[in-house]
Parts: C-alpha cells; structure tokens; sequence
C-alpha cells in the first residue's frame, strides 16, 4: 500500500464563546483549521488535522500548515503509510523541523493503519484503559467574578479540572486565582496557568501568593525553561510545564532537575501520534502524569488526542483538553463529545470519524 493523493482543505472554526484570551492580550475568535485526506492506491483512506493557536502561541500559524504541506507532500507520495516510524523519518529527511506541519499526515495515517487492521487507534496505541477518561476547560482571561461564574458553568457540566488563564497584572491574577480557587466544589483542580505570560519576578510574587491554596497547580510561568525551573524552586505548590517541553531532550532535563510534577502532550507540537506516543510511554516510565492534548482542533484532530488519552494509564493521565466543545462546526460523524466532564475514543477501526465534506468544502489543493 502507498500513499497516491494528499488533499488540503481549510475550515474556519468559530467558537461559541465569541473568543478566547490568555496572557499577553493574545486571543482568538475563531480558529484556522487545516483538515487532510490521504488517499491510498489502495482506496484506503485516513484524515488528519492541524490547528495553531493563532501565530503567537508557539512557533506556528495555519497558513504555515498548508505551506509547509506543499512542501513536504511530493516527497510522500510512493511511501508506505503503515510504516510509521518509517515515514516520520521520511518527513524528517524531507523538511527541518516544521512538527506541526507533520501532525496532519501522521494522524491520517495512523487512521489508515487503523482501518487496515480493523483496529480503533487506541489499540494500535497501546490499548484502550476503561470506558472514559477526564477532560479539562480552560478558562478564558477576564475580571475574577467573570472567570468564577465560567468555571461555575463548566462546573455543572461534570468538568472538575479546570485551566485559569493568567499571566497579566500580578495583582489581577493573583485575584483571579484566589476567587476560582475559594470557590471550588471539593476534589476539584485549578490550574494557573500563565502560557509564558510572567516576568521571573512577577511569577515569584505570585506563587507566594497563592501558596495557601490546596487545590492550585502552577503551568509554565515564564518563558524560559531556566526562569520556569528557578520559579519551581521556590514553588510549593505542584508544577506544571507546557510550551518549554517540545522535545524528548527536555523532557529527560525537566524530570532530571525535579523540574515538573505533570507536563502538558500536545500532539501537533511533537510531530503527531507516533511522537506523542514516545513522549506518552517515556512519562510512563518516569511516573511523570499527563495532559494530553493539542493546541485547538475540531472533531478530526479531537479524535486523534481521544485516542491518545483512552489508551494512556489513567493514574498517569492528569486529564485531556476537549478543544472540539469550544467550536460551533461540527467538521465529522463519529468524533468524541463530552458527557459529565467526560469522554471516550471511538471503537470503530482508525479514528472512528467520517468527515462532513459540506463542512470541509472543497479542497485548497491536492498533491498526487
């Protein structure tokens, strides 16, 4: 079996909040979603997606996505799609770096592979744990009462895990930490989450701060993996990184300075599902917990992070991001949909998704 055809489409996500802010004043209104097909010659055929936060989350934008695949799919086509180590070291070989443009080929073929065994891609991953795993909201910047009366709302969805946006005015986010976190229910999670927004000194003000409250967790205070672990230091609270672990290499760092107590897996960030994996397996061993997740997506891309989650430990699976909640379109049958803060992986063979094509529209373009 090889790959014959790559097709490109570009879908417009918009979300039901009206937008999403973190630190920074960064903030989207709707996300720029890039949807692949991958035809095989032997009609087989698996999906995949990609979507960036915006331009200023980490090192990528959408219309990257799409550059990057025009530069990299001629390079594919004759190549194996079941062989997936293989053909990450084919994508390697033929584009530097660029994981994210990666991620979308990736997925559709762990789909292919999947629909080839007749196989759900949590098995091929490793095994489905349970009926469900955790999902988390992340909570978008805004005034203390707003952020309390959002957490509330997802609160009485059965959400008990849920991701402050912060890392603006120390005294704000130290307000906006301290209101969420009173009015948690009991067993509840928050995490403060700066997404790189604080200066060293203005971090170490706020986990001071916070320190008394028995149901916080810090995330990826600065930018910097220095500033994050000289921060850790002085931190008694349980931390999280995110942005600075985007390599096996810093991952082995961070957990052999004591510098984590659960990372953040985003999919797209690593290359795919066969990177993710590594990462995956590697915490594993280490007994590092969990969030697995990408950094936006609609029901393709939330399908391939179901499949991840359902397969990882659950003691090790701190939680898992439900990105395809935050959008209005809905761009696959099949895909996982939240139910009392909680969701599954398809058992259909792949991703368990049947793309919506009056969703998609027609492709961009096509690469055969």
């Amino acid at each position: 079996m090889k790959i014959a055809r790559i097709s490109v489409f570009r879908v417009m996500l918009p979300l039901k909040e009206g937008s999403y802010k973190w630190s920074g004043g960064k903030g989207v209104t709707e996300y720029d979603s890039t949807v692949i097909r991958v035809d095989t010659d032997a009609g087989v055929t698996g999906w995949g997606e990609c979507v960036p936060l915006g331009p200023v989350y980490l090192p990528s934008y959408a219309p990257g996505v799409r550059t990057g695949l025009r530069e990299l799919g001629p390079a594919l086509i004759g190549l194996s799609p079941l062989r997936l180590p293989q053909l990450n070291r084919a994508m390697d070989a033929a584009l530097k770096g660029h994981n994210y443009v990666k991620s979308a080929v990736d997925i559709a073929c762990w789909d292919i592979l999947g629909k080839v065994t007749g196989q759900p891609v949590c098995t091929l991953l490793g095994g489905r744990y349970g009926d469900s795993f955790p999902v988390y909201r992340a909570v978008s910047l805004g005034t203390p009462d707003a952020m309390v009366a959002r957490a509330a709302e997802y609160r009485a969805q059965g959400l008990a895990h849920f991701q402050l946006k912060v890392g603006s005015s120390v005294d704000e986010d130290i307000a906006r930490i301290g209101a969420v976190s009173e009015a948690a229910a009991p067993g509840d999670v928050v995490v403060a989450d700066a997404n790189t927004g604080w200066l060293r000194h203005e971090a170490m003000r706020v986990v001071h701060a916070v320190s008394h409250l028995g149901n916080v967790y810090i995330e990826q205070p600065c930018l910097s993996y220095d500033e994050c672990l000289s921060i850790r230091r002085h931190c008694p609270l349980p931390f999280v990184l995110d942005e600075c672990i985007d390599s096996i290499d810093a991952l082995i760092r961070a957990h052999a300075d004591h510098a984590l107590d659960a990372v953040n897996i985003k999919v797209s960030r690593v290359g795919g599902l066969t990177r993710a994996r590594e990462f995956r397996d590697l915490c594993g061993h280490l007994g590092i917990p969990m969030t697995v997740e990408d950094t936006a997506g609609s029901s393709i891309a939330m399908a391939a992070v179901a499949h991840l989650a359902h397969s990882t430990p659950p003691e090790l699976l701190f939680s898992c991001a439900a990105h395809n909640e935050r959008v209005t379109l809905v761009t696959a049958e099949g895909a996982p949909r939240m139910t009392d803060g909680r969701m599954s992986a398809s058992t259909a063979p792949g991703l368990g998704v049947e793309p919506i094509m009056d969703a998609l529209g027609a492709p961009l373009f096509e690469i055969a």
